[in-house]
């Protein structure tokens, strides 16, 4: 890969020019930048060219300086421009450093909001999302970050609206989690395009990717992470329900269990997760239900049962209520078919 000193020549280059129709995206890489988040988008759009047979996309890396950035695994990659002479670009991507720093680059700041007021579509991937709301840029818009920083993002920022959500593509901002949910928002930005759906579908059977996530899905917080240290028992209490969802066990056995009262349960319940027990548990079986109907060829019946429902009816039921669609339309999301 060429260096930012070698960036003109390059441009010069035949093989440097993007084909008529190519987009080029650019992805700008912060020191301690997350690798995997970067490798799942770019990798997503070479395999959108691959199914394409032809150049949709072009992807540059650019960083501050022309010098080697250094990821947070200790690669070090050579960015092919520097902001300094970044060409034309489609569309850009912060790829956010792990951790996030105390201070921001000024000059990037600047930069972003340069290309921001020439109307070029701004993303963050992982920890991307602080940089662009340190840019002022993410007023009005919704947005998302790694389950770690929400909350210190949510501190710094108390006017952005920031969801728990994989990715959020909210009109010309594309933020997601990070790690494999960048191919996630990656392949649905693909689908976008005319003739775009068929490219991404078959672009993540190159990449092995059982099914295309959608923006509504959410982060999986660990619970440990949401309670802390501070209650054990709830931990403890939710664990024994995981274990237990063919056959859900009563209030009163959890309570027994775990040698607290049902009232006392109850009150856990409320205050830490903001739902009955009975909620939380019900909730617990369904997302099973989904994970089964969307990674496995099992019968709706046979799932219904693994997940402690009595018949399909009472399932479909429950299911359409909570994800506003039934199982067997859930089931065509997958690609291994209804």
């Amino acid at each position: 890969m060429a260096n930012a000193a070698q960036a003109p020549d390059r441009e010069r280059r035949p093989d440097s020019v993007p084909a008529t129709g190519t987009k080029t995206f650019g992805f700008l890489l912060i020191p301690n930048f997350t690798t995997i988040g970067f490798a799942s988008a770019v990798e997503t759009l070479r395999m959108a060219n691959l199914a394409a047979r032809r150049p949709l996309y072009r992807t540059l890396q650019i960083s501050a300086d022309p010098e080697p950035v250094q990821a947070s695994n200790g690669m070090r990659l050579v960015p092919d421009y520097s902001i300094e002479n970044a060409p034309r670009l489609d569309a850009l991507f912060v790829v956010g450093s792990n951790p996030i720093p105390e201070k921001n680059d000024r000059r990037l700041l600047d930069w972003l909001r340069k290309l921001a007021h020439h109307g070029v579509p701004l993303g963050g991937i992982c920890t991307g999302s602080h940089l662009l709301a340190s840019a002022g840029l993410l007023k009005d818009y919704r947005c998302t970050i790694h389950w770690e920083d929400i909350e210190q993002l949510k501190e710094r920022f108390p006017g952005i609206v920031i969801s728990n959500q994989l990715f959020e593509l909210d009109r010309d901002r594309y933020t997601c989690s990070g790690g494999t949910a960048a191919m996630d928002m990656t392949l649905q930005l693909i689908a976008r395009e005319p003739g775009g759906v068929e490219i991404a579908t078959k672009a993540a059977e190159l990449l092995l990717c059982d099914r295309m996530r959608g923006s509504r899905e959410q982060q999986r917080i660990p619970l440990r992470q949401k309670l802390g240290s501070a209650q054990p028992k709830l931990s403890q209490i939710v664990a024994i329900m995981e274990a237990n969802l063919e056959e859900p066990l009563e209030l009163d056995e959890l309570a027994q269990l775990n040698e607290v009262s049902v009232r006392q349960l109850e009150r856990l319940f409320h205050k830490y997760l903001q739902r009955t027990p009975s909620q939380y548990y019900l909730e617990l079986r369904l997302n099973r239900a989904r994970d089964l109907l969307l990674r496995s060829e099992a019968q709706i019946r046979e799932i219904a049962l693994s997940c402690g429902f009595t018949s399909p009816a009472h399932f479909s039921k429950c299911y359409s209520r909570f994800f506003g669609c039934s199982p067997r339309g859930q089931r065509k999301q997958s690609p291994l078919g209804a």
